[in-house]
């Protein structure tokens, strides 16, 4: 069980990581939809930093818990026009 958790972490760290890279921020700079896509993006940035400090420190299971939730701001921002991301494949569920 605990190499199963270990693989999940990784493979979302990975996934978050990856979406990272891949969205951009859509609406126009200097509008308040800018800003809170800038902060959401924060939000999932901060959540991969948590997730590999909790990942260092061998604690798998908040690790995990924080590239979810990182993703999840991710995700959500993208369904709601906040970014920009690849329609295909398997980082974000906007199609």
């Amino acid at each position: 069980m605990a190499a199963d958790l270990e693989e999940k972490t990784n493979r979302y760290g990975e996934l978050l990581a990856e979406a990272l890279e891949e969205a951009t921020i859509a609406p126009p700079e200097g509008t308040p939809m800018a800003e809170a896509a800038a902060d959401c993006y924060e939000m999932a940035a901060s959540y991969l930093d948590d997730g590999n400090h909790f990942r260092e420190h061998d604690d798998l299971v908040n690790a995990l818990a924080s590239f979810s939730y990182g993703h999840a701001w991710l995700d959500a921002g993208a369904r709601v026009g906040l970014f920009d991301v690849p329609r295909e494949g398997h980082l974000f569920t906007v199609e």
